[in-house]
């Protein structure tokens, strides 16, 4: 009781804080999301996302050797598909010489200890920008995630460690572990986007890779039918358990900041390892108030990754990665 007990003696100085701290952010918590475009030297900044770029695979190469330099040792890649090649089955998803496989060899030659993860979904290859085949106004389930375990076979032939299907169709996950198991991939592994919100935070995201869904007609406005209500929670809980039975490695709780809460629910009650996904409409805020003088940039970075964290996150994919790792060394 007071004053015996002086909560405050373990706040005096920096040194007992840093002492006593209970959640340590360190270069091992990151996972690092990469944009790739074709073409040859291009750095094309994304104009929502500041200092964040599209890179072709000759800086792609580049980039990966500076992160591995700064202690950065993971990946997640995605990739701008040209519009001439979309269509709504995503037949590019597969092509074993696509930019994606492409991108994954190009990592594994220059920093072959790089734990590369692949995004798995159709909206960057659709010309509907849907995660699945769009048909009489309706995302089929069934037809898209077998589509999407070929994608994934194709991204683990390339080379890719990890497959992270982001597309949060029924039994998706089931699919791919089933088909890499078949073929021979049984130490590939799966990152399943198992809580994936249908938010507005995704925007910048969008702009990146140009996969927004068009607006037709007999063409669903938004991805509400198969990403999940955010005013829900026991469905996540649900469609973890399921991810997990169906013999997911990893799960993935996205977007971030306001959805701590669901990151603390599974992680109460799962044994894998948990990520969450800061995602773009995060960063693209964050940069927008600072570049104002609004917010500490740096100050506020750190305690939003350092709240991701203390939730329960075991691993943090974040555009702020880099800018976090210079920080703290």
């Amino acid at each position: 009781m007071f004053p015996i007990k002086r909560n405050r003696r373990l706040r005096t100085n920096e040194a007992i804080r840093s002492l006593v701290r209970e959640t340590i952010i360190s270069p091992n918590d990151f996972l690092v999301p990469l944009f790739v475009v074709e073409g040859k030297g291009i750095k094309d900044e994304i104009p929502s996302m500041p200092n964040y770029f599209r890179l072709s695979l000759d800086l792609l190469e580049k980039e990966v050797k500076e992160l591995w330099a700064l202690g950065l040792k993971s990946v997640l890649l995605f990739v701008k598909v040209e519009d001439a090649l979309k269509d709504n089955k995503g037949t590019e998803a597969i092509n074993p010489n696509g930019l994606m496989q492409r991108a994954i060899k190009t990592i594994k030659n220059a920093c072959p200890d790089m734990l590369i993860m692949t995004d798995v979904a159709l909206d960057p290859y659709s010309s509907y920008g849907h995660d699945g085949i769009v048909e009489n106004g309706v995302i089929l389930n069934d037809e898209s995630s077998d589509i999407l375990a070929e994608m994934a076979l194709s991204h683990a032939k390339a080379g890719s460690d990890f497959i992270a299907p982001s597309d949060m169709n029924d039994g998706r996950t089931l699919k791919i572990r089933q088909l890499l198991e078949q073929e021979g991939f049984k130490n590939t592994g799966i990152m399943a986007y198992t809580a994936k919100y249908a938010s507005a935070f995704y925007g910048p995201f969008r702009d990146a890779l140009d996969s927004a869904p068009v607006d037709l007609v007999d063409v669903p406005k938004d991805k509400k039918t198969y990403q999940m209500d955010y005013g829900n929670r026991l469905e996540a809980l649900r469609e973890t358990l399921i991810d997990i039975e169906e013999g997911a490695d990893i799960v993935m709780v996205k977007p971030g900041l306001c959805y701590l809460d669901i990151v603390r629910e599974i992680k109460n009650e799962v044994n894998v390892p948990v990520a969450v996904y800061q995602v773009s409409g995060e960063y693209a805020m964050l940069k927008a108030a600072s570049e104002r003088g609004w917010l500490d940039h740096d100050a506020v970075m750190m305690e939003q990754v350092t709240a991701i964290k203390r939730a329960g996150a075991d691993i943090i994919a974040s555009y702020f990665a880099k800018d976090v790792v210079k920080l703290i060394s």
